[in-house]
């Protein structure tokens, strides 16, 4: 299908040559020669949206000569001028977890637009999509050489219906690709192979145009191309639905933070101990729905790798993204991960002539800066429950006990410079707060610390040689100590794709990984999505349940949220692959691995962590020699044909998907059904009573948990009644093609606390009855009583992943509002796609202060009308004793866009309706 471009009204479209071909593009400093402004200044990530705004700048509604020249005004300002545009990216990116979800929804949407009268092949992607499965294998097995077939057998199994409907959705749907399991993890295999930094397409004209690769995906974790100077970041996969089916992503022209970059890295240190450092920075900076732009000549000694992780964590630091312009750097790993030769000549001559090029004199205009030495960062880790708990390696132990001691119930309230001044050791309380533990059937306790899940996992590092070269050389090193790791930890490794395995293997390191238990165990997201699987022995779990244990987990991946890793841990810890290694040895964050022993060898000598761990210089020889441009090509040669397993699904041929009854998998949803032809009108909130009162940092993990359940909670009594053994409940993850499995999954993450209850852990509230209940039981009563629910939340709400079923759960329960003091970027546009009011409290006031109990009746008035963007409007809060409280709360529905989709109940029934018009 060809792409769509303005009518040039400015007279901005020339051509380039490069490669040998000639291309046409769309200008910036033609722009600036017909007198649109000036353009010089800005950072190269907005310049990508400035030429999406010239390439499809109409002279109309859509984008009009006006908003390319508040480009210009955003110079002037000083990097600041919010005007709404509607910006259109190239393609889209997601994962099955979120992906399936989606082709339901598309499903869904081709039986209700021939309700309404109108064409099913209209509910077709305009823009290419690519769907790539890696979210479903969990870890079953470890440790053994059959670790990875066993996984990939039960993945099968388990997700056979998944599988069967997604192939369905690559033959109906236009445009539409699906990459196989056992592939690898879709940012990975994004920045591997699908993102070219500039793409190229036939115009409706049949003129092949050049443009900036730009996406969107379904997984907040899409922002990694960015390291590859592909402007991209995530939404929900309502977004992303509408995006797919040309509706143009609306949005405010954002600030952009630079992040100035200088010196280089020190012997020992990693591109995961920058990052880390990088998001402890920018979350204490506030870059909240904010580009970020990495400058400085420190990028000249910053392999692209190491920038990808960087990219990689920006839902971590809160911004859109975290972008690297066009470099020299950028060329070579195009070359070096296989791309042609022409794509590459292309991007040069295309950076070059558009002024999007990082040069030695790059210096734009920026809303604000940061500036950090390299030089400066030392080993280390984040945690215990959000990733921007920076910790120096130095002070891990230190930070741990302290951690514990809260969880105890006893104040060690040291700051961390006193931390620092001691040294990191442990300053003692009179006693010692850590409990130990016996195994049953074991020769080995495990006590407040042990690590009894170390993964390395998750394509944050995975995609980076450097660090899996160095984990495979500490695990080589180790092994010729005679150490391995200890017998309570479970040991995995998922590379985020299969050219991880192929230099791994040529290097000979995957035999000494094998050695220490880092057999491969699968390709995909695993421990760091929460598919860790259960513990080795369920002797640990029983004595970790039994006992209380702070039991830990260290993993190489980018979240490590309450409740994500698994249900027997408490406390989780982020680190590089290297680090990874050395603490299953070790077996304990207890210990101060920058100057304890982190084990003996089998004739009792002590060995500290330099003694295993590798020289840049024996990383970077390794890297050289086993990371081609042949493993590349041959890894990606068939990327689409899958193995065996995936030949063999079987799926039907037909237009509109025949909904399985029996299926707990994949249900018909309920949003387009009954659906009338013209929108309706946004009102006021009326007697409405609160669902939920909820603190700080809420995450969609705790608002939409993906891990695993119980047969007690609700969605596992669903399936029990369905005769659905628990060995085969899967996880929510897995079954968010289900509307009912999803909607009483929601609020009910096994950490999350509702502070209308006592202390109590877990998705519950008070019923209409003010007895204890689940949040879905008392949602399903509310909602029989046609009672309107509101949740009340703190900072940040709604942080972390992209994962629609976070709004729609919050939907399907009758939430018509949510209240929280801020919101993070993704949700807050999910909640508007699925027709939620998002508020936000003003003149200081928060739910601490206004002495919410839970038991009040709430109501919001303004929104009937004339309801505009940003709209300040009164909330009356009542008690049941009658006395009121008023306040004015800030309405979070940013756009003129955003009001015409709470008027049609969500973006999926606006762009419905319009297709069917059409």
């Amino acid at each position: 299908m060809p792409i769509m471009v303005g009518k040039d009204t400015a007279g901005t479209r020339k051509t380039l040559t490069a490669g040998g071909k000639t291309y046409s593009y769309y200008s910036i400093p033609a722009a600036e020669a017909a007198g649109l402004g000036d353009f010089s200044k800005l950072p190269a990530s907005l310049k990508v949206v400035l030429e999406n705004m010239l390439r499809f700048e109409d002279g109309g509604f859509t984008v009009s000569v006006e908003d390319v020249k508040a480009f210009a005004e955003w110079a002037k300002l000083g990097g600041k001028n919010p005007r709404e545009i509607a910006y259109r990216p190239a393609r889209v990116l997601m994962q099955d977890f979120t992906g399936v979800p989606a082709v339901v929804d598309l499903a869904a949407m081709r039986d209700g637009i021939i309700a309404l009268g109108g064409d099913a092949q209209k509910i077709n992607p305009l823009n290419p999509v690519d769907l790539v499965i890696d979210h479903s294998v969990m870890i079953d097995e470890f440790g053994n050489p059959r670790a990875f077939q066993v996984n990939v057998d039960l993945e099968y199994e388990r997700n056979i219906e998944r599988y069967q409907f997604l192939k369905w959705g690559q033959k109906a749907f236009n445009n539409f690709r699906v990459v196989p399991p056992g592939t690898g993890i879709c940012h990975q295999v994004n920045l591997e192979y699908l993102a070219q930094t500039v793409w190229t397409d036939t115009d409706q004209d049949g003129n092949e145009v050049a443009y900036p690769d730009t996406l969107v995906g379904t997984d907040s974790h899409t922002t990694m191309v960015n390291g590859l100077a592909v402007l991209g970041w995530g939404v929900g996969g309502i977004e992303a639905e509408a995006a797919m089916l040309g509706q143009p992503v609306s949005m405010l022209i954002p600030e952009v933070i630079g992040f100035k970059l200088t010196g280089k890295m020190v012997e020992g240190t990693t591109a995961t101990d920058l990052v880390l450092k990088v998001v402890q920075m920018l979350r204490k900076k506030g870059v909240v729905g904010k580009f970020v732009e990495f400058y400085g000549e420190g990028l000249d000694h910053l392999p692209l790798a190491d920038r990808a992780t960087i990219a990689n964590m920006a839902p971590e630091y809160g911004a859109t993204c975290g972008f690297f312009p066009i470099d020299n750097e950028t060329l070579r790993y195009l070359r070096n991960t296989g791309r042609d030769e022409d794509r590459i000549a292309l991007v040069e001559a295309y950076a070059k002539e558009n002024g999007m090029w990082r040069g030695a004199d790059y210096e734009p205009v920026y809303t604000d800066t940061l500036h950090l030495d390299m030089a400066e960062i030392v080993p280390a880790i984040s945690g215990p429950k959000r990733p921007q708990d920076y910790t120096p390696l130095s002070l891990a132990a230190r930070a741990f006990y302290k951690t514990v001691s809260e969880y105890r119930g006893i104040d060690m309230s040291v700051a961390a410079d006193e931390m620092a001044e001691e040294g990191g050791g442990v300053i003692s309380t009179g006693q010692d707060v850590r409990k130990t533990a016996a195994v049953e059937g074991a020769d080995y306790t495990i006590r407040d610390g042990s690590v009894v899940i170390a993964a390395i996992t998750s394509c944050t590092n995975t995609s980076n040689p450097y660090v899996m070269i160095g984990a495979g050389l500490v695990a080589r090193k180790a092994r010729a100590l005679g150490l391995t790791r200890k017998p309570w930890v479970k040991t995995s490794l998922a590379p985020g794709s299969q050219v991880v395995a192929e230099y791994l293997n040529a290097a000979n390191l995957q035999e000494d990984l094998d050695a220490i238990g880092f057999n491969l165990v699968g390709f995909g997201c695993t421990t760091c999505i929460g598919n860790s699987g259960p513990l080795g022995d369920p002797a640990i779990s029983k004595a970790i349940s039994e006992n209380d244990l702070v039991a830990t987990a260290v993993l190489s991946g980018n979240r490590n949220f309450e409740g994500r890793i698994s249900p027997d841990v408490r406390a989780n810890y982020l680190a590089s692959p290297p680090l990874v290694v050395a603490y299953a040895i070790a077996g304990d964050v207890n210990i101060n691995l920058t100057k304890d022993p982190i084990a003996q060898t089998p004739d009792g000598k002590n060995v500290y962590l330099k003694d295993i761990w590798p020289t840049n210089e024996e990383i970077a020889e390794l890297v050289e020699a086993t990371v081609t441009r042949q493993a590349f090509q041959s890894k990606y040669a068939d990327v689409f044909k899958g193995d065996e397993k995936w030949q063999a699904v079987e799926t039907t041929d037909s237009e509109t998907y025949d909904w399985p009854p029996t299926s707990t998998y994949i249900q018909h949803p309920p949003y387009f059904q009954g659906m009338a032809r013209e929108p309706g009108v946004i009102t006021d909130i009326e007697g409405a009573r609160i669902l939920a009162v909820l603190g700080d940092m809420i995450t969609t993990d705790h608002i939409s948990p993906a891990g695993s359940f119980k047969p007690t909670t609700p969605a596992g009594k669903y399936l029990v009644e369905r005769q659905v053994a628990q060995k085969d409940f899967n996880s929510y993850g897995s079954r968010r093609g289900n509307h009912e499995v999803m909607m009483r999954g929601t609020f009910a993450n096994i950490r999350i606390k509702n502070e209308m209850l006592d202390g109590v852990e877990g998705g519950y509230t008070k019923g209409p009855d003010g007895e204890q209940t689940s949040i879905f039981d008392a949602a399903m009563e509310y909602k029989a009583e046609g009672i309107p629910l509101v949740i009340f939340g703190g900072v940040e709400y709604g942080a972390g992943s992209s994962r629609d079923w976070a709004a729609k759960g919050t939907n399907l329960l009758g939430v018509k509002a949510v209240i929280a003091e801020s919101f993070e970027r993704i949700h807050r546009s999910n909640l508007v796609g699925m027709g939620v009011i998002p508020f936000e409290f003003t003149e200081g006031q928060n739910r601490k202060n206004l002495g919410l109990k839970g038991d009040e009746t709430v109501e919001i008035h303004g929104l009937a009308g004339d309801f505009k963007p940003l709209s300040l409007v009164p909330c009356t809060i009542t008690s049941p004793d009658g006395s009121v409280k008023n306040i004015t709360l800030k309405a979070r529905v940013d756009t003129e866009v955003e009001i015409e989709y709470l008027k049609n109940g969500g973006v999926l029934h606006y762009v419905l309706r319009n297709l069917a018009k059409s």
